[in-house]
């Protein structure tokens, strides 16, 4: 399997060099020559598989000619060890046909870390047998960080460095990453939003002289093995719900675009899906464009659904790549475009998007009512991210006789001020961290400074 930049202009890579490599040289994200795909006689055929047995399957062919098929299965294996549900990724109905897929049964409590754990693993293994050591740096919003710090932290190979804006994840995400106090963890809470983080860390990728001769390595969602591992949860659903002699209808609450994206490489690998929500807050660059074809940055609103207060959605340009006939030149023009200028796209273009995704946005007062609601129904307590993503589909559901899975993306422990905001009680943390808010806490406080966040990098790397 090779992989190109949706800018056309970088070079093919293999997956070892894609995982290392995250960001293209041409300022591109790198996607598959081509993807899998799997007849309904074939995926009928794994009905029955445990996931990790399914990971494999699914994974497999994006990383041949990078790792033998018998070490990738040891890794995934040791990956979805370390989860706390025999199901990995268990459904939960809450009503009539609709469900949710619980997504927080990591190490983490969040979706992330289904293929955070897994990236780790990875590098570690590549690294290895590369005999080089790395520099890792990553924004987080409030849930990538934990999961990428959880991942990597045992790993000789790496020194990890994660921005997050300060004051603007909730206490439990930040303690998650900055009461891990081993020697290669750096968390740097940055005075600005998350957009800022995730700009530096494209700054620094695009000029790594600073590092002077160290790599410097993705863990965000522009790292290709963070959606590959996510294609798996959607054939997971499908296969538990009926498919592939059932069609599906997936809801997912998100930001950047990412968890949502592996759902459409689901479909177009052969899974029967025939409707994607996509849930924002208030932050709805995404619904905007959806819902009017316009594509345009506002201020950051800061919300009850931390996790999705981006205003930049970065691997959207994966799927506008498709749209624009997966030409690297016309995209690269659009990009540009992007980030100077309202823009809308061909009509012929826009509409071929909404054969497929819906959208919606909904504000804090709707997910407060959300959470509620589903609590009287069920007793199940969601998490603000988890009730967008329920609120969505149940605004835009297009057929009632296919499954509706609206995607768990945290635990609601992780969010507890939210929760009791809604008049209901927040659960407790689960026994691995109920003494989270006794452990000591380390990080450094920066400006939204790139020379101060390279400054420490340098100083601090091993």
């Amino acid at each position: 399997m090779k992989y190109i930049s949706t800018r056309g202009q970088a070079p093919r890579l293999n997956f070892e060099e894609v995982l290392l490599t995250g960001l293209a040289s041409d300022g591109g994200l790198y996607v598959p020559e081509f993807l899998p795909y799997y007849p309904p006689e074939e995926i009928a055929s794994w009905r029955g598989h445990s996931y990790e047995a399914l990971a494999v399957e699914i994974m497999y062919p994006f990383v041949e000619g990078s790792i033998s098929k018998q070490d990738f299965t040891s890794i995934v294996h040791e990956t979805y060890g370390v989860f706390a549900h025999q199901g990995i990724a268990p459904l939960k109905q809450i009503a009539p046909n609709e469900w949710i897929l619980e997504l927080f049964h990591g190490p983490t409590l969040a979706f992330k870390d289904f293929a955070l754990q897994l990236l780790g693993r990875l590098f570690d293994h590549i690294l290895a047998k590369r005999q080089e050591r790395v520099a890792i740096l990553g924004a987080t919003s409030g849930d990538t960080g934990s999961a990428a710090i959880e991942g990597c932290r045992h790993s000789s190979h790496v020194d990890i460095f994660i921005l997050h804006p300060h004051g603007r994840v909730s206490d439990v995400q930040r303690r998650q990453m900055t009461t891990v106090l081993s020697d290669n963890v750096f968390n740097l809470a940055v005075e600005g939003n998350f957009d800022d983080c995730q700009r530096m860390v494209k700054a620094s990728f695009n000029d790594q002289s600073f590092l002077q001769g160290r790599q410097l390595v993705a863990v965000n969602s522009i790292n290709w093995a963070r959606i590959m591992a996510q294609i798996v949860y959607y054939f997971y659903a499908g296969l538990n719900l009926g498919s592939p002699h059932r069609s599906m209808a997936f809801s997912v609450p998100t930001g950047n675009f990412g968890d949502i994206f592996a759902g459409y490489l689901a479909r177009n690998m052969g899974l029967p899906i025939k409707q994607l929500v996509i849930g924002t807050n208030q932050n709805d660059i995404l619904h905007r464009f959806l819902s009017q074809n316009l594509y345009q940055m506002q201020a950051l609103h800061h919300t009850l659904s931390p996790s999705m207060d981006i205003v930049i959605s970065s691997n959207f340009e994966r799927l506008l790549f498709d749209l624009y006939g997966r030409n690297g030149s016309q995209l690269a023009e659009l990009m540009a475009r992007m980030n100077q200028e309202d823009v809308v796209i061909d009509e012929d273009r826009w509409q071929q998007a909404r054969h497929l995704f819906d959208s919606y946005s909904v504000n804090d007062d709707a997910t407060l009512q959300m959470i509620k609601s589903i609590y009287a129904e069920t007793g199940e307590i969601i998490d603000p991210h988890t009730a967008i993503g329920v609120a969505a589909a149940r605004a835009c559901r297009r057929d009632k006789g296919s499954p509706m899975v609206a995607l768990a993306t945290a635990h609601a422990a992780k969010f507890p001020d939210a929760v009791t905001k809604a008049g209901v009680s927040a659960p407790t943390l689960p026994a691995h961290m109920s003494d989270l808010f006794e452990r000591r806490e380390q990080f450094s406080v920066v400006s939204n400074d790139l020379e101060q966040v390279h400054q420490f990098m340098q100083d601090h790397l091993h």
